[in-house]
């Protein structure tokens, strides 16, 4: 006797495919047969298709005594513990078609990023004229018999400067489908590793595998500088130029196969056509050690005599990335052909002190914003005075990692104040001073009913 214990819940978990063992959130729907063999539709058109070009007779199973094949081999063989419940459908909200009458205009996106990011004046310029000509472009196509090319970007800028972040709050603000995704996993099809293609996966999969939504949407491709090319190798570049000529094509747009559902191509996953002619893509990358490229251009002036530049004269310029060229990023390892299709090149800058300040003070999610909202849930006030704001900052420039080393030296000094203030109903207010950061004092607490 078949064991049912489980046959309550069976609707609360995915279905599988008994061939290629894929979910059906993932497959599709799917064909259900007697003693609860479920196969989806590719599987099922492959076994067609086998039959039909094997010259094999038509077996009718109709004529076939009943015979219980779960005697023989077990249709519901996947553990429990390895079951994966469904997911709650989201409720639809009708989208606003795009016009050129609710495009939101350069200005407006840029006055929406400062309310999150605080300097990168130029960046949040170049990224807001490059979204709003993109909606443009999307909406008219064409104007006359002027086709409007567009125009992919390359952001450059050190480790922690907002790169990332300034992307994502894109895509919070606007409503276009937006995938991000990273080069490192990259490799040429063929090798362990995601296909180029997989970044139109992403973007797919952002825009519910509606095709023609995806082909209007935007890519940013982070850590693109992970993809330059090897120097000195001997062995096949899979991971670096291979990946570059790979995205030639995706990049000027062209018609792509791409799989869905997947990060790769196989014979068992379902393959659609996307178009990137409309798909605007944003690059970026810290490009490390590209100051020193820079550095031996700029100083090629350098020699004796009275107009001679001084060889350590850029030693000390944390912004000298500003000065990159083209040039200097095929020093670096990006192939001219790759170069080419991101013309729209702009960098972001360092942060220093001033800059670390207002982030901890300024953006509407600022960190310390965060935790003085955990806090107020306890019916505790937590104040910063100015020289908590001057030392968090100092101990930021000293890790040299970007705004990042913020979050990291934040939750070090917190931990005791969010373990112990749980646990004393008595608290009222916490301040934090410079003292308490740099481990030479402890925060002000004030107790309740105290003139707050």
């Amino acid at each position: 006797m078949p064991n049912n214990s489980n046959n309550n819940n069976d609707d609360e978990y995915e279905k599988y495919c008994y061939l290629c063992r894929r979910p059906e959130s993932q497959a599709g729907p799917f064909v259900t047969l007697p003693n609860n063999i479920h196969i989806c539709n590719d599987c099922m058109q492959k076994s067609f298709d086998t039959i039909n070009s094997s010259n094999m007779p038509f077996m009718d199973f109709s004529k076939m005594p009943n015979i219980n094949m779960s005697q023989f081999m077990p249709f519901d063989d996947i553990p429990q513990s390895q079951k994966v419940k469904k997911k709650k459908k989201k409720e639809k909200t009708e989208e606003v078609p795009l016009t050129l009458e609710n495009i939101p205009a350069p200005h407006k996106i840029k006055a929406m990023l400062d309310e999150y990011v605080i300097g990168q004046e130029y960046a949040k310029k170049a990224i807001s004229v490059a979204v709003y000509n993109h909606y443009k472009r999307v909406i008219t196509n064409s104007m006359d018999d002027i086709e409007i090319e567009k125009s992919n970007m390359l952001m450059l800028g050190p480790t922690g400067c907002g790169k990332t972040y300034l992307v994502k709050t894109i895509a919070r603000l606007l409503n276009v489908p937006l995938a991000i995704t990273d080069a490192t996993t990259l490799t040429e099809a063929g090798y362990i590793g995601d296909d180029v293609e997989s970044i139109l996966s992403k973007l797919l999969a952002v825009a519910d595998n509606d095709v023609e939504k995806a082909e209007r949407g935007i890519v940013f491709i982070d850590e693109i500088d992970k993809i330059a090319k090897k120097k000195e190798t001997h062995s096949r570049d899979v991971s670096g130029e291979s990946v570059q000529q790979g995205l030639l094509k995706i990049l000027e747009g062209s018609d792509v196969e791409v799989p869905v559902g997947s990060g790769s191509k196989n014979a068992m996953t379902p393959m659609t056509t996307m178009n990137t002619r409309n798909i605007l893509f944003t690059c970026g990358g810290a490009f490390p050690e590209i100051e020193s490229i820079i550095k031996a251009r700029l100083n090629k002036q350098s020699s004796m005599g009275f107009n001679a530049d001084l060889k350590d004269k850029y030693d000390n310029d944390t912004n000298l990335i500003k000065e990159v060229t083209t040039d200097d990023l095929r020093d670096f390892g990006m192939i001219p052909e790759f170069i080419g299709r991101l013309p729209v090149l702009f960098t972001l800058d360092a942060l220093d002190k001033d800059m670390y300040i207002r982030i901890l003070k300024e953006p509407k999610n600022a960190i310390l914003k965060q935790y003085q909202k955990l806090l107020a849930l306890d019916e505790v006030d937590l104040k910063f005075d100015d020289s908590a704001y001057e030392a968090i900052a100092d101990l930021a420039l000293q890790k040299k990692t970007g705004a990042r080393a913020l979050r990291a030296i934040i939750e070090k000094f917190m931990l005791d104040i969010m373990y112990e203030i749980p646990r004393d109903d008595s608290i009222g207010r916490v301040t934090i001073t410079g003292d308490y950061i740099n481990g030479k004092g402890a925060p002000v607490i004030e107790l309740r009913g105290a003139d707050l």
